[in-house]
C-alpha cells in the first residue's frame, strides 16, 4: 500500500463537495430565476436566509468545510509519514461513505436524526483515523 492510496480518499470527498456546490447553485439559481429576485437582494447571508426557502444544499456545501478539513490535513499528515496502511486506507474511505451518507441526506430528505448519526459517526472514524497517524508517528 502506497501513500499515493492515501489520496484518491481526498479526491472522492473533493468530488462530493463538487456536486453539493452544483446541486447548490442549481436550486439557488432556479429560486432566483422563478420567483425574480434581483441577486443584489440577497447580496448578504442574511438577505440569503431572508429569501431563499430551501438552504439544504447551502447548509450541507458549508459542512463540507468543517470536519472535512480535518480529514484533509491528516490525509496530508500519513502521506508525509509514509503512514498508508490498509487500516488508515479503510479508515479514510470509511469517512468519505459517512460523508456521502450525511450529504445525501441532508440535500434530501433531511431528518436531523439521521444526518446526526451519519456525522457522529463519520466524527468517530476521523478521531480514530487521527490516532492511528498518531501512533504511527510516534
Amino acid at each position: 500500500m502506497g501513500a499515493i492510496d492515501l489520496l484518491f480518499p481526498a479526491f472522492a470527498m473533493a468530488a462530493l463537495t463538487f456536486i453539493v456546490m452544483g446541486r447548490m447553485a442549481v436550486e439557488r439559481l432556479g429560486q432566483l430565476a422563478r420567483e425574480r429576485i434581483h441577486p443584489q437582494a440577497v447580496a448578504s447571508s442574511a438577505q440569503m436566509a431572508a429569501r431563499i426557502k430551501d438552504t439544504r444544499a447551502a447548509d450541507n456545501f458549508r459542512n463540507l468545510f468543517e470536519l472535512p478539513v480535518l480529514f484533509y490535513l491528516a490525509l496530508v499528515v500519513g502521506v508525509q509519514l509514509d503512514l498508508a496502511s490498509p487500516l488508515t486506507v479503510g479508515l479514510a474511505w470509511a469517512f468519505v461513505a459517512l460523508r456521502v451518507v450525511h450529504s445525501a441526506i441532508h440535500c434530501s430528505y433531511n431528518k436531523v436524526r439521521h444526518r446526526f448519526l451519519a456525522y457522529v459517526s463519520g466524527g468517530l472514524v476521523l478521531v480514530v483515523l487521527w490516532g492511528v497517524l498518531l501512533a504511527g508517528a510516534l
